[in-house]
């Protein structure tokens, strides 16, 4: 498929305009960057297969002979990408911390650690942007969790308004002992079900209790 063939707020440049440049996926980003595809594959194609192959990291390091060697790369494209990352480079000597990244389990929690001493369930939410950045922690709902308590509307009305690209649930038990229960599975079944349709994903489900923590993705439960 073509880009033009995409609907309009699916195309990176308009996508970019709407919503954002924080908001697009890695894959999108360079595809602005790279501009056009080749016959056979669209720009958001090639831009995928090279971040597959490729990690971010070692594309910044690479110069124009290394990038002239990558499928889908030309000059004016391996110009452009050296261009685009000098400059990033150089104004990534100024690090804005004012948002904490949420890269993993252990981040998450970070900003949970308020839950631990609860005596009632807190079903809470930490809304992320497309690098991982955290823009928003909101409590959804206090008291003992069932599926049609923590309702999906709630959930993702705020993703929506703060343009999130994905969330982070989580709800402490007071019992102590952070091994989810059926209600547990079932309310992160349906959230993911939900969050397919809204285009947000369900990033983990994290439970905290007073002196441990459940994270499903590590448990692979999602």
């Amino acid at each position: 498929m073509k880009i033009k063939d995409l609907p309009k707020v699916e195309r990176p440049r308009e996508k970019l305009v709407a919503k954002g440049a924080e908001n697009l996926k890695d894959s999108e980003l360079l595809a602005i960057l790279l501009r056009t595809g080749r016959a056979g594959k669209n720009v958001i194609e090639i831009a995928s297969q090279i971040l597959a192959k490729h990690s971010k990291k070692r594309l910044l390091q690479m110069n124009y002979q290394d990038l002239l060697k990558i499928s889908g790369i030309d000059s004016a494209k391996a110009v452009t990408l050296l261009a685009a990352f000098e400059l990033s480079k150089r104004v990534l000597e100024v690090n804005d911390t004012s948002s904490p990244t949420i890269s993993n389990a252990k981040d998450a929690v970070a900003q949970l650690t308020d839950l631990r001493d609860l005596k009632k369930e807190h079903f809470v939410v930490l809304y992320l942007n497309a690098r991982n950045q955290l823009v928003r922690k909101e409590t959804v709902s206090i008291g003992t969790l069932n599926a049609n308590l923590v309702h999906p509307r709630e959930v993702f009305e705020p993703a929506i308004k703060h343009s999130a690209a994905n969330i982070i649930v989580a709800h402490n038990h007071p019992s102590g002992d952070s091994k989810p229960s059926e209600d547990d599975l079932k309310i992160t079944k349906r959230l993911i079900e939900a969050g397919k349709i809204m285009g947000i994903e369900i990033a983990d489900h994290i439970i905290v209790a007073k002196n441990s923590h459940l994270s499903f993705k590590e448990e692979y439960l999602i």
